[in-house]
């Protein structure tokens, strides 16, 4: 293994180091992040404890990159790929989003960061004193708990414990230990482009020396990848992570190829931490169980070909993939209770996965001559027939869920103002297709189909003549399972360009599979019949790209310069200053319930309360709790401030007085759309009073 690291960094000792430092920058991610969430759990993550866990991660890192294959890229492509990437990662830090209030989960990972970067902890602790003791917990209808962030613990012990995997928490806390706000919103922008980089270089290193540029652009430049990577959310690191774990993949399969390896302790380490990186991508994301589940299967195949490093690459996933699971037991588990619907059957499809390998494999099962000489061509055409089942649903399904589910009614909310029928059940789902479509146009998909279908049929002819299998195969099968899953169920409520997060694998994939058929144009020049035409390979590469790159660019022209809720911060920090040292605050609408418990709790130090919609739909009653309150508060030395945001009125219903405007701006937000690409933002008023209880107010 070593002699094949050295002969591939004297070939191109730049693209080597760049591949040792993507991977030590994946290895590290998942390190930090599994390090990171045990001791928040423990209350230890303070700045000098995360900057030695880090130190020590980088450390192990890098020694552990020195042993690794890496992939053969031409002279010049690697740098390519370096300045691509550098490029995408300027403009998309410089045009980053200002999501603060948690409306959206990039809001929510946020506020839950800064939570973990300023008190150390996960869950949160509250002091249950500071919001006038025990028994106004008990009060019906009155608690902690606002959106993405869940009271538990009992009323005289309570805690607030974040939605989503504490990854994203761990990392986006580092950052804003290094710059505040401002770093955090800076951070996504760099994960992704280091996910660009290795994306890049696997793409180099099978399409040729400009390829891998071309794919980093065109992904890049994506609207999808772009609106996620300028906020905080987890798929930028989820791409970092998996896409690590992707070209160290494809480096073991080829060095176990063309060496003829087999097993051994460097192969066996390479393998290890390939899947390491693949499963423990959990850390970030939960559902990244689904490539662990894809990669069960194909780890079988290959152990039934006698690759044994196999079994290496599937104990790493597998063990990362059940570390990530623990820790969400540990301290997310109020989340895994609420996409349970949706978890459970993956989970059982993964272990009914790994029991139909594992028969598979003890039983030694084949196909028969006849199916097998046949296979490749078969897979081939079924892999075309496929993408145009998936892409026709729109003509003769419409795929629809539980019209009670909090998602469908927020859909049938959208219809209503969209002037569509309504039918909140609607998932849209039939349209995934067409969702890949609206971002890359369509000719990128049928090109990227029928680059598969050929990278299909060669996969299988080669396993079938028991031949060398190309280096690529698992992560195009991994990657193609996962884009299928997602087309079939994006399990997402469909407003984009918000759901789109759920394409950062289809999309990435379809642009791949692009710069690759470019870059078979171009290394085909002087086969015919481009020997005989000259001309036609350039202009069938150009069209290949024009033809892609154009409905990409005017997709995601509309967004080049936007910064989604700019100005929020401020907005934030005004609202902060305005709050006195002693004041509680309490939410007493459904808009300022959503927006302001967690940021006034974590961003201003004060503490806070919500009201609950069976409370606040009674004014009577919610009138009645507020002066009990108040009472508790002001026995503790505290002052109760009643928030809304939807309307002044609220206060005046519930007999308020001292009512004041706190903040009133307006930001752009992203547009809200469900059957067409959102081309623009809209208007978003961030809007605030505050009021004091009157005991003597007559409520009506």
């Amino acid at each position: 293994m070593s002699a094949v690291t050295d002969l591939d960094e004297q070939r191109a000792p730049f693209s080597a180091l760049v591949a040792r430092l993507v991977i030590a920058a994946g290895l590290v991610l998942v390190l930090v992040g599994f390090a990171g969430a045990v001791i928040a759990a423990l209350g230890g993550w303070t700045p000098l404890v995360g900057s030695c866990v880090i130190v020590v991660a980088a450390a192990v890192a890098w020694r552990l990159s020195r042993a690794l294959p890496v992939l053969p890229v031409a002279k010049g492509g690697a740098a390519a790929v370096v300045l691509a990437a550098a490029a995408i990662t300027v403009w998309t830090g410089v045009t980053h989003s200002e999501q603060i209030l948690p409306r959206r989960d990039s809001a929510s990972y946020l506020q839950s960061s800064i939570n973990l970067a300023e008190g150390g902890t996960r869950p949160i602790p509250i002091d249950v004193e500071s919001v006038g003791g025990p028994d106004v917990l008990r009060i019906d209808g009155v608690g902690l708990e606002s959106p993405a962030f869940y009271q538990i613990g009992s009323a005289s012990d309570p805690a607030i414990q974040p939605q989503f995997m504490p990854g994203p928490s761990v990392w986006y806390s580092v950052a804003y230990w290094l710059g505040g706000e401002q770093a955090a919103f800076w951070a996504p922008a760099i994960a992704g482009g280091f996910a660009l980089v290795a994306l890049g270089l696997l793409v180099c290193a099978f399409a040729g020396r400009w390829s891998g540029a071309l794919a980093v652009i065109l992904i890049g430049a994506c609207f999808p990848w772009l609106h996620t990577s300028r906020s905080t959310y987890s798929e930028p690191l989820a791409a970092l992570a998996l896409a690590a774990g992707f070209y160290l993949l494809t480096a073991v399969t080829r060095s176990a190829e063309e060496h003829r390896v087999t097993g051994g302790v460097p192969i066996a380490r390479a393998a290890v931490l390939a899947g390491f990186l693949i499963g423990g991508t959990s850390i970030v994301r939960i559902d990244a169980l689904r490539e662990t589940m894809l990669l069960v299967p194909i780890g079988a195949l290959l152990l039934a070909r006698q690759r044994g490093w196999a079994r290496h690459t599937l104990t790493g996933a597998i063990g990362s993939t059940a570390a990530g699971f623990v820790i969400a037991a540990a301290l997310s588990w109020r989340y895994l209770g609420e996409i349970a619907a949706s978890l459970i059957p993956l989970v059982g499809l993964t272990v009914l996965t790994g029991l139909v390998s594992w028969w598979v494999l003890r039983r030694g099962w084949s196909l028969p001559d006849r199916v097998r000489a046949r296979l490749p061509l078969g897979l081939a055409v079924t892999t075309l027939l496929v993408g145009v089942f998936l892409a026709s649903r729109p003509l003769w399904l419409t795929v629809r869920q539980n019209p009670r589910d909090p998602g469908a009614m927020y859909v049938a909310r959208m219809q209503e103002a969209q002037g569509l029928t309504v039918d909140g059940g609607r998932t849209y789902a039939e349209h995934s297709v067409q969702w890949l479509s609206w971002w890359v146009g369509p000719i990128a998909l049928v090109i990227a189909l029928i680059t598969l279908a050929v990278l299909n049929h060669r996969m299988t002819a080669a396993w079938v003549d028991r031949g060398r299998l190309p280096a690529w195969s698992p992560v195009v099968l991994i990657a193609t399972g996962s884009t299928l899953l997602t087309l079939w169920r994006p399990g997402i409520t469909p407003d984009h360009p918000w759901a789109d997060r759920r394409l950062l694998i289809a999309l990435p994939l379809v642009l791949c599979l692009v710069a690759v058929a470019v870059g078979w144009v171009v290394k085909g020049e002087r086969r015919a019949p481009f020997a005989r035409w000259p001309a036609l390979g350039p202009v069938i590469a150009a069209a290949l790209v024009l033809a892609t790159a154009i409905p990409t660019a005017l997709a995601t022209w509309p967004h080049r310069s936007e910064r989604i809720e700019l100005g929020e911060l401020a907005a934030v920090r005004e609202v902060c200053d305005r709050l006195g040292p002693n004041d509680v605050v309490i939410a007493v609408d459904d808009w300022a319930v959503n927006q302001w418990p967690q940021v006034v709790r974590g961003m201003c130090g004060r503490p806070a309360l919500a009201t609950e919609g069976r409370l606040r739909d009674d004014p009577a009653r919610l009138h009645q709790a507020l002066v009990q309150i108040d009472q508790a508060v002001t026995e503790r030395g505290g002052t109760l401030l009643l928030i809304a945001s939807r309307e002044e009125g609220t206060l005046t219903t519930i007999g308020a007085r001292d009512i004041q405007t706190v903040v009133d701006v307006t930001v752009w937000e992203d547009m809200r759309v469900l059957e067409e690409r959102p081309d623009g933002v809209t208007l978003l008023p961030i809007q605030l009073w505050s009021g004091r209880v009157d005991p003597t107010a007559e409520i009506g």
